[in-house]
C-alpha cells in the first residue's frame, strides 16, 4: 500500500493513499494516535468520512429531492462511515511536513459527483487537517464530513470543554433529533458511543498525554470508547443519520464548494 511519510523536528506522520487515512502520528517519538490498520480503518488510526459521518439508518436507504438511494450496509443494518474509506486518493501536492490528497466520488448510492481534497500539515506542536468538498456533478449534494481519530489514553482519561455541550438523544445509536444539556465532567472513564454538539475546544487528558482539539465548521463530535486504551473523538460537520434528521446537513449546489472544514490537534503534554 502506498503511503506518504511526513516529518519535522518534533513529529512524524504516515498518511495512506487508501482513504487518505492517517496511519500513524507521533510527537517526540511517542504515538499520539493509536497506530492504524488500513484493513480496519475505523478501529484505529484516523479515517476520513465523506459524504456522511457515522450511521445512516434504515439499511442505508434515504430519499433526496424525490429520488430514493441505497447505501452499502453493515452488520447492524445501517450504512456507516461514508463512501471513501477504501478508495485510492491522488496525491496532488507534497512537502516535507505537508500533503494534499484528492478523490472524485461517483457512487450509485449518492446523487452526484463530489471532489474532495484533504490537507495534512504538521506544525511545531501538532497536526492540522483541512477538508474541502466541491460539488462537481449536475445535481444537489447532501453532505456531512467527519474524521475518526483514536487517541491513546491512560485509565484515568478525562474530557473537558469551555462552552456549551449537548448530547444527541439516541435510540439504538441513531439520534432522534433532540438535544439534551450534558456535563462533560461526567465523561470520566465511562463508556460512550454518542454524538454531542459542542461549542468550545476539547481537551483530552490522562497520564499518557494531554491534547486539545480546535475545530472549524465541525460542531458535532462522536465519542467512542470501544477500543482498549484509546478514545475516539470524531469531529463532524453534522450528526449521525443527518440524511434523515437534518442535523448539520449541508446541501451543495452544482459547481459550489461546501465550505472548508477542519481541525487542529495540539499536543500540550506528551
Amino acid at each position: 500500500m502506498e503511503c506518504v511519510e511526513l516529518g519535522n523536528n518534533v513529529s512524524q506522520a504516515v498518511i495512506c493513499r487508501r482513504g487518505a487515512y492517517l496511519l500513524k502520528w507521533s510527537v517526540l517519538g511517542k504515538d499520539v494516535i493509536l497506530p492504524g490498520n488500513p484493513d480496519k480503518p475505523t478501529w484505529s488510526g484516523m479515517a476520513i468520512m465523506i459524504p456522511f459521518a457515522n450511521r445512516v439508518r434504515g439499511g442505508g436507504e434515504y430519499e433526496f429531492e424525490g429520488v430514493r438511494y441505497y447505501l452499502p450496509r453493515n452488520e447492524e443494518g445501517h450504512a456507516i462511515h461514508g463512501l471513501v474509506l477504501n478508495e485510492e486518493w491522488d496525491v496532488i501536492s507534497i512537502g516535507e511536513d505537508n500533503v494534499a490528497l484528492r478523490y472524485v466520488l461517483n457512487h450509485p448510492g449518492y446523487p452526484t459527483e463530489l471532489t474532495s481534497i484533504i490537507k495534512y500539515a504538521l506544525n511545531d506542536d501538532g497536526l492540522n487537517v483541512e477538508i474541502i468538498v466541491r460539488n462537481t456533478g449536475l445535481r444537489n449534494a447532501p453532505l456531512v464530513v467527519g474524521a475518526h481519530p483514536y487517541f491513546i489514553v491512560g485509565d484515568n482519561w478525562r474530557m473537558s470543554v469551555q462552552g456549551d455541550v449537548r448530547i444527541c438523544e439516541s435510540i439504538n445509536k441513531i439520534p432522534t433529533g433532540r438535544l439534551i444539556p450534558f456535563n462533560l465532567g461526567d465523561a470520566v472513564r465511562r463508556e460512550f458511543d454518542d454524538c454531542f454538539l459542542i461549542s468550545g475546544d476539547i481537551t483530552l487528558e490522562s497520564q499518557y498525554s494531554m491534547i486539545r482539539i480546535v475545530r472549524r465548521n465541525m460542531p458535532y463530535v462522536q465519542v467512542f470508547t470501544g477500543v482498549p486504551n484509546a478514545v475516539a473523538i470524531e469531529p463532524m460537520s453534522g450528526a449521525p443519520d443527518a440524511y434523515h434528521n437534518g442535523m448539520g446537513l449541508t446541501i451543495i449546489k452544482p459547481g459550489e464548494e461546501g465550505g472548508r472544514y477542519g481541525f487542529t490537534i495540539s499536543v500540550l503534554r506528551i
